[in-house]
């Protein structure tokens, strides 16, 4: 029978996960087994407390329940990042071992919203800014966000109709975090018309945008193979490069990077940088150029852009 891993933390966005999951199961002749899985990061003397919570409401919603803990040593910065992927990281294996081929996550509208917008803080591109999917894959299960759409007040408003009680994680309004920080500027925000659902659907049609984008990128990583003669080579012709759109030879250049470097993903920023680079070069006289980026090698020489990895970086000796 096939499985679903349900990542349950024991807040409010979680348990209506688990508690809705349950509902839809016994709707079904034959529904999946589910199993709910808590993540005790260590980091909270009451985290132990709400995963036994957890596992005693499962039971009564007839859901398997385990506790996974993040061992090791809690990196001092980048606390949030860390925790987010050891999470993720436990959260996959979970579901290989229980034969699960998706695991669901209680991300909210409210999330997206704030995801967006850490996003533009950072910098990001197109593909950053469509935020969240509704089914990425990661670590060779998918991850599904079904509640995508829905907010953390309607969730919220199920769970106390039904009188199924849920922690609260004080973390969550820590402002030394720039989640917390930007989740405290929400109800400025949405005064000025950007509530977490219009974020959110700016999310969506940036998403729509950057698949369409996509599409043209892989179109135009098909020309370049097909009408070069030396495609064989590796790399690309660099004067049908260069005719290209500015947004599409990105693409194609992280693509690239990211194929062959061992350092990746590469960022944006620098990947803008080296486009530039190439444009002036190929603007010269000479047409040169050898940049190490991400664990790649590229390099403009005979009116050829070639991607290769990089050698290994040298180990300082004590």
């Amino acid at each position: 029978m096939p499985a679903v891993v349900l990542a349950v933390s024991g807040g409010p966005d979680s348990v209506a996960l688990m508690w809705l999951a349950a509902r839809w199961r016994s709707k079904l002749k034959r529904g999946p087994r589910l199993i709910a899985v808590t993540v005790d990061h260590g980091l909270r003397k009451e985290a132990a407390r709400e995963a036994r919570d957890v596992k005693h409401l499962a039971r009564t919603l007839g859901i398997e329940h385990r506790t996974l803990r993040w061992q090791g040593t809690k990196p001092k910065t980048g606390l949030p990042a860390a925790a987010r992927e050891a999470r993720y990281r436990l959260l996959a294996k979970a579901a290989r071992l229980s034969g699960a081929s998706h695991v669901a996550t209680a991300h909210t509208r409210d999330d997206q919203a704030e995801t967006l917008l850490m996003r533009l803080l950072r910098g990001s591109g197109v593909a950053g800014l469509s935020a969240m999917s509704v089914e990425t894959g990661r670590e060779g299960v998918w991850l599904t966000r079904p509640l995508l759409e829905v907010s953390k007040a309607e969730l919220i408003a199920t769970l106390e109709a039904a009188g199924i009680v849920f922690a609260d994680d004080p973390s969550n309004r820590d402002v030394a975090f720039t989640r917390a920080r930007l989740r405290a500027l929400m109800p400025a925000l949405a005064e000025e018309g950007a509530d977490a659902r219009t974020l959110a659907r700016l999310a969506s049609r940036l998403a729509r945008a950057n698949a369409a984008v996509e599409v043209l990128a892989d179109g135009a990583e098909r020309y370049l193979s097909l009408t070069d003669r030396r495609a064989s080579l590796g790399g690309y012709d660099a004067q049908a490069f260069a005719a290209l759109p500015e947004e599409i030879r990105l693409r194609l250049l992280k693509r690239a990077i990211d194929r062959y470097g061992h350092e990746g993903p590469a960022e944006l920023g620098k990947i803008e940088a080296l486009l530039a680079a190439l444009d002036r070069a190929m603007a010269g006289r000479q047409a040169r150029l050898k940049q190490t980026l991400a664990g790649a090698v590229i390099s403009l020489s005979k009116g050829r852009i070639l991607v290769q990895p990089a050698p290994p970086r040298r180990r300082r000796t004590a």
